[in-house]
């Protein structure tokens, strides 16, 4: 379920993905994308004034909207 096309940063083992990434991945507005982290209901990582978020998170994500 990688996001292939985009680039990736790597962390601690990790890959992680920006708003906007996950925005066109999921095909949703970036704006949605905010408002779900803002809910708790897709956690991300802030770096400075930047979200990121982890691909095992966006997995677990998917996988609860799937199950709802």
């Amino acid at each position: 379920m990688s996001i292939e096309h985009a680039p990736k940063t790597e962390g601690a083992g990790r890959t992680f993905h920006t708003i906007p990434q996950v925005a066109e991945h999921l095909q949703v507005s970036d704006k949605t994308i905010r408002r779900w982290i803002k809910n708790g209901d897709l956690v991300a990582y802030r770096l400075g004034h930047q979200f990121r978020i982890s691909e095992p998170d966006l997995k677990t994500f998917i996988r609860m909207r799937r199950e709802t």
